[in-house]
């Protein structure tokens, strides 16, 4: 939605929590959002160079020139000329000092400047500084752009850092478990920022101390990372990254604008190979002419597919699915920035999962249903056991929970085809590790559902996520091919979440909270509790639970007043953390589970309106 001209653009959180429509950009808005130029005496070296005019210049008149030493100027002349940038001459005469000659002159990269109206600008924290990335409205474009305003490096400084990157290839040996497993990796991208600094300090007198960031993130994230690709994964308003060849542009799928362009390119398809051969070595998976197709997994979690031409027919691609490194929480969930939820459903889903009732969160692609199962996982009691069921990692618990939470994840097999590990075979085994609660990813098919509805049968409380528009079209994939359940089996299923993506409006919203009743003939029947209405942006409560409450009345022995009371406590529970901004995983978790334990005083807190953290401290 394009402003007026004139008009600040807004600001996104930094944690990508909601637009704050009031912020505004800084004054130094110009400044901020264009690319930092970086030149090191390289390139001032080869400046004076160019400006002698095909002279060749002398030791002393260069050093004296940038302000470093002759032999300084000596050790990049001869890097240079191994590169056929320059010619280092040593006079017959050994009182005459050598003299350099450009022999190749590189043109700077030109900064594309950006056009049109700027629709959101934020900051990227990086590890050692933070640089800006903006969306705008720009003419001729039928979607917004994505710009990320990446440091513009010299371009001989650019050529100087190949030669740099054979010198820390020889300082930081590597080993392959360093690669492959997580906590290793970030030890190893510690000792390559160190070594990359002090290489730089060494290689590149008189740069100043952000110049000597830039340049150590820069070796560090072509060397060992994804190069500018790193950087896009440090922004938490995207979820997806995808490279489609060489001939296109870098496109991004941003939680607020969706799918868009960005300012950034890979330079050639043989680029995309190697950061496809990079992620697979990582991730001890192959990708040849002969496997041109790949899933693996990042450290970082991030789900990666690739593919190599011919199979994909306009260049090689890399699809990354960006996990949230700070996921949503309830609380997110019933803020009206988010408006997911009203905060007395959300009350309603954490009695159930109290009370250890059953639960599938359905809805189409990409309508929250992760999401929200993960928000649910954060209601769990500390007593219990739980164990996670994922192709990939998306799941996350509280602190408090973590001690007795076992994540199972799935492994593809190998090219010779052994070696995997599917979803129902973790089923199966979890099964056997006595847990109270099994969460599982998502259901796809028939025996996956069988041992899922088996488990609930047999005391396990079990959530999951299926791919289903509505209730009723659940019901029909559960019991019609390929799943086929019989219909007495999903007695078991107390209650069915449903989440619906306004692509329209771009909002995410729980779309309906369903009971699965037993009506006549021991057909299944489903009784609607709660539902949102698109027109109004509102929730309601359709009719009272019937399930729920007769579970609870024969388990628990509570009254229908009771429960109201329970839910309405929850209730201001929910509101008051969201009244105190309460809403980061383990702050969530650290009150759910003093609630667990002492329920009194966390009511007691919230009558008087006390702080969360005078009531944790």
């Amino acid at each position: 939605m394009a402003e007026k001209k004139g008009k600040p653009a807004a600001v996104l959180h930094a944690k990508a929590k909601g637009e704050e429509s009031a912020a505004k950009l800084p004054a130094a808005r110009g400044a901020e959002l264009r690319s930092e130029r970086i030149d090191t005496v390289v390139d001032r070296l080869c400046a004076a160079l160019a400006g002698a005019h095909e002279r060749a210049l002398s030791m002393p008149q260069l050093a004296s020139a940038i302000g470093i030493s002759a032999a300084d100027v000596e050790r990049i002349g001869k890097v240079l000329q191994e590169y056929g940038i320059v010619e280092l001459s040593y006079p017959m005469n050994v009182f005459t000092s050598p003299v350099l000659k450009l022999k190749e002159t590189l043109e700077p990269e030109m900064e594309k400047p950006m056009a049109g109206n700027v629709l959101a600008a934020y900051p990227l924290q990086l590890p050692h500084g933070r640089l800006w990335a903006a969306v705008s409205d720009e003419h001729r474009e039928m979607r917004p752009v994505y710009n990320l305003f990446l440091p513009r490096i010299g371009p001989y400084t650019l050529a100087y850092l190949d030669h740099m990157k054979d010198e820390l290839a020889r300082m930081v040996p590597v080993q392959s478990e360093e690669i492959t497993d997580p906590r290793l990796s970030q030890k190893l991208r510690e000792r390559f920022h160190l070594a990359a600094t002090d290489l730089v300090e060494r290689e590149l007198p008189n740069t100043d101390e952000k110049g000597k960031r830039i340049l150590s993130d820069h070796l560090l994230y072509d060397m060992y990372g994804l190069g500018d690709i790193e950087l896009l994964m440090l922004d938490d308003w995207l979820e997806e990254i995808a490279l489609n060849g060489a001939a296109n542009p870098i496109s991004v799928y941003h939680r607020k604008f969706g799918w868009l362009k960005t300012n950034l390119r890979i330079p050639s398809e043989e680029d995309i190979y190697n950061f496809a051969s990079q992620i697979g070595r990582k991730a001890g998976r192959e990708i040849t002419l002969l496997s041109p197709i790949m899933d693996a997994y990042l450290t970082s979690g991030d789900r990666v597919s690739a593919t190599l031409f011919p199979i994909s027919t306009q260049g090689d691609t890399i699809t990354i699915r960006r996990f949230a490194r700070n996921p949503w929480t309830v609380i997110d969930f019933i803020d009206e920035r988010l408006n997911t939820m009203s905060s007395e459903m959300a009350a309603f889903l954490w009695l159930s999962i109290q009370y250890e009732m059953n639960i599938l969160v359905i809805g189409g692609t990409a309508s929250g249903k992760t999401s929200t199962l993960n928000t649910l996982c954060h209601l769990l009691p500390p007593s219990q056991r739980v164990i996670t069921i994922e192709d990939t990692r998306e799941l996350s618990m509280p602190s408090y929970l973590k001690w007795n939470w076992i994540p199972l994840t799935t492994r593809n097999p190998n090219p010779e085809g052994k070696g995997g590990v599917g979803m129902l075979e973790l089923m199966v085994s979890s099964l056997r590790m006595r847990p109270d609660r099994i969460i599982l990813g998502e259901v796809r098919r028939r025996r996956e559902a069988e041992v899922l509805f088996e488990a609930m049968h047999t005391g396990h409380a079990a959530y999951s996520t299926v791919h289903a528009d509505n209730a009723p079209q659940l019901i029909r994939r559960l019991t019609n091919r390929p799943i086929e359940l019989p219909a007495t089996e999903l007695e078991a299923l107390h209650l069915i979440v449903v989440q619906y993506r306004d692509r329209r409006k771009g909002v995410r919203r729980m779309h309906e909270i369903a009971e699965v009743t037993t009506g006549a003939a021991q057909e299944v029947a489903l009784n609607t509790v709660y539902r949102w209405h698109p027109r109004t942006d509102e929730f309601e409560k359709v009719n009272d639970s019937l399930r729920v409450m007769e579970e609870l009345n024969l388990h628990t022995g509570m009254t229908v007043g009771e429960v109201r009371s329970n839910i309405a406590e929850k209730k201001d529970i929910l509101e008051w953390m969201g009244k105190h901004n309460w809403r980061d995983v383990d702050k969530v978790g650290a009150l759910v589970g003093l609630y667990y334990k002492s329920p009194a005083e966390v009511l007691a807190a919230v009558k008087k309106d006390a702080s969360p953290e005078e009531l944790l401290g």
